[in-house]
């Protein structure tokens, strides 16, 4: 995403805009690993994005060699530092934090319930800490990775797990399920 200009490959704000589309995802594992966005670029992009009245939904998340070298949170904790250091208090309002532990996504490999609730909640505390506490208790914080209808119940009965962000489960009949048990949760 760029500011508006001759950017080939690129997309502005306006053009997301003009789509009727009102949030943007940034951050994603993909976009790092293959087109080398770094935590800096990620950062001034939401920016840009909030600063262009779209909503953006932030992705963080560890590698499987991190995560077995203990250093999730010290990762995850340096990608949303990135974010803070763009973004005013004011802005989090319109920012979805979605964990995603790289390792996880569509290999059908998962964290356990209480190991993604830790996560989360070492996310919310983060918030609280570095930005402030009203935006630590509004702050959406959701779940990707290898979501699927038999984990995602366990999931989001989790008090800081506020929904999901869902890949290839939703191109699956099993879809309607994980929307179930989201639904079903938070009444």
């Amino acid at each position: 995403m760029t500011k508006f200009g001759a950017f080939t490959g690129e997309i502005t704000p306006q053009h997301i805009k003009d789509l009727g589309v009102n949030w943007t995802i940034l951050g994603h594992s993909e976009r790092r690993s293959l087109y080398s966005e770094c935590e800096e670029t990620v950062g001034k992009k939401s920016r840009l994005a909030l600063d262009e009245k779209l909503k953006v939904m932030f992705c963080v998340g560890e590698s499987e060699a991190q995560r077995s070298k203990g250093e999730t949170m010290t990762i995850i904790e340096k990608q949303l530092s990135a974010l803070k250091k763009e973004i005013t208090a004011g802005h989090w309002a319109d920012v979805v934090i979605a964990y995603e532990p790289v390792w996880a996504i569509g290999t059908g490999k998962v964290p356990t319930t209480d190991e993604a609730q830790k996560v989360h909640a070492n996310i919310r505390e983060w918030v609280k800490k570095n930005v402030g506490d009203k935006q630590a208790q509004g702050v959406r914080i959701l779940y990707g990775g290898s979501v699927g209808a038999k984990n995602s119940e366990g999931f989001i009965s989790q008090p800081d797990i506020d929904g999901f962000l869902v890949g290839g489960a939703a191109l699956k009949d099993e879809f309607i399920k994980i929307v179930e048990a989201a639904d079903k949760a938070k009444k």
